[in-house]
């Protein structure tokens, strides 16, 4: 009999060692209606707690962690994507005449990649007409003139055409570059950069400079010391807006 129904003075009976392990607990997975942790049958609940402390504490440590995930992450994926979204203004520059350039030899032009500024704003592309004998590859098929840099790929450096060893060769550092502007000794990373050609009249104009790796696909303009070939032309961002 209950106490409530039990004459004045009855005590609960004591449980015994069958009563606890007999006992119901609840489920406190099970889906409960109520708000608060005392509700839910949560150990350690405290009345009127509607989140347990040891969820209050992991969300904090989770919130903590994706703020400074972001502070560090946010910065460097605006830096590598940042350039995508930058656009700049194509200049085409005349560098002479149809009848100027052969398709066997490079002759060097001096070209205008920053105005107002003096001799620190031009540089030398070397360039010859386009043969279809030497320029095999797809890329170049559709180039009326082949334009390289004198930038060396490795620090930037000027590099020099030699006409008699067919060498595009840089004095400081020991790059060597074949015929077509492609690596073939010292540190550079890739191929010499080039520009972009076409022909107005009887003028040839050069125009924007594009990287290439070592099979002369085009890519939008790196960096000296930046390779392109493989996963480099993921890891290092286009810069458009950069001079060289």
């Amino acid at each position: 009999m209950r106490c409530a129904q039990a004459p004045r003075g009855c005590r609960r009976r004591a449980d015994t060692r069958l009563d606890i392990v007999w006992r119901s607990v609840p489920d406190k997975h099970a889906k409960h209606t109520s708000k608060y942790t005392i509700d839910r049958g949560i150990p350690g609940a405290f009345e009127g707690e509607t989140i347990t402390r040891r969820r209050f504490m992991t969300g904090s440590a989770h919130t903590a962690g994706a703020i400074a995930t972001s502070a560090f992450a946010l910065p460097a994926l605006g830096f590598a994507v940042g350039p995508v979204f930058k656009s700049t203004p194509h200049r085409w520059e005349v560098v002479g005449t149809v009848d100027e350039f052969p398709d066997n030899n490079y002759v060097p032009v001096v070209l205008t990649l920053v105005q107002n500024i003096g001799e620190a704003g031009k540089t030398t592309v070397y360039m010859r007409k386009f043969n279809p004998e030497i320029d095999t590859d797809p890329y170049d098929r559709h180039t009326p003139y082949i334009a390289i840099s004198s930038r060396c790929a490795h620090v930037g450096c000027p590099v020099r055409w030699v006409d008699a060893s067919e060498r595009f060769i840089c004095p400081c550092h020991g790059g060597v570059y074949d015929l077509l502007g492609r690596r073939v000794g010292g540190p550079p990373v890739r191929p010499l950069d080039r520009f972009y050609t076409r022909v107005s009249g009887e003028n040839v104009e050069v125009g924007p400079r594009f990287s290439v790796n070592s099979q002369l696909r085009h890519f939008s303009p790196r960096l000296p010391g930046e390779p392109i070939d493989g996963i480099g032309q993921y890891a290092y961002p286009s810069t458009p807006g950069s001079k060289l």
